[in-house]
């Protein structure tokens, strides 16, 4: 009896809930790592002020996104880079970040009038990986209860090769409409070449290689489309002349690491 009195003594006294003390010792222990989570949110947010201007003009939420992200990659090239140098090495190894790629990203399309195509990329990204981070911050909490939001991450995390194949195609076909913003008067003339350049570094990229199979699909659905019986042999021979003059185009394939 005096057993069970003293246990139930020590249950009352465990503090129950949320476990914040742990919470802010996580937060210390990974400043960026938490700063980089709290931007990602930033950038849901602002993406649906954009597509649902409750909070203000379209235009002002669609710089935001792109500036938040243009923050996300600085501070990921500080993460895996370190201080800036001025070395050939360091620049070499610059550009073949990812972020540095993003980077590029949000610089040429802020720049550009608002493209809600453009948004998307951004915003998966910024999903995927916020749901990541999300996680690690409620196991932190401790508390299981929060299962509404644990269920929500789990979808995400389920769908992530959709998500980064959605991404990848999306990267493509901002491509050509470069070419329909010039024609349009909503983009200079060196909005596609620029384009192009980012365009090729996804597709060389060494971590990521979703942008280089998209590519790979893109051209097999094509070709298996070029080869049906009745198609037309003009469609068939515009068709070819696009994925020949994509084959051009196309960088060398570097090796690719594991995808981060």
């Amino acid at each position: 009896m005096g057993d069970a009195t003293e246990n139930s003594s020590q249950n009352s006294q465990t503090p129950r809930g949320l476990n914040f003390e742990a919470l802010k010792v996580h937060v210390i222990a990974h400043k960026i790592d938490c700063g980089l989570w709290a931007i990602r949110v930033l950038v849901i947010l602002f993406s649906v002020g954009y597509f649902i201007p409750i909070f203000g003009s379209s235009q002002s939420a669609y710089n935001k996104v792109l500036i938040a992200n243009a923050a996300i990659s600085a501070l990921r090239l500080h993460q895996r880079l370190g201080r800036v140098q001025l070395s050939r090495q360091f620049l070499s190894e610059l550009i073949l970040e990812d972020s540095c790629h993003y980077l590029l990203y949000s610089l040429i399309f802020l720049y550009v009038a608002p493209v809600s195509l453009a948004i998307l990329p951004v915003l998966l990204f910024a999903i995927l990986h916020s749901a990541s981070y999300s996680l690690t911050l409620l196991d932190t909490l401790g508390q299981n209860s929060w299962w509404g939001c644990r269920l929500l991450i789990s979808l995400v995390e389920f769908q992530s090769l959709n998500i980064l194949r959605l991404i990848a195609l999306t990267e493509i076909v901002l491509m050509p409409f470069t070419v329909v913003l010039i024609l349009t008067g909503r983009a200079g003339l060196l909005t596609p070449f620029i384009y192009y350049n980012f365009l090729t570094q996804r597709y060389t990229s060494r971590r990521n290689p979703y942008n280089r199979n998209m590519f790979h699909e893109l051209r097999l659905l094509l070709e298996k489309y070029a080869n049906k019986p009745n198609m037309p042999p003009i469609v068939k021979n515009i068709i070819g002349s696009i994925v020949n003059f994509t084959l051009k185009l196309a960088p060398p394939v570097v090796q690719v690491q594991s995808p981060q």
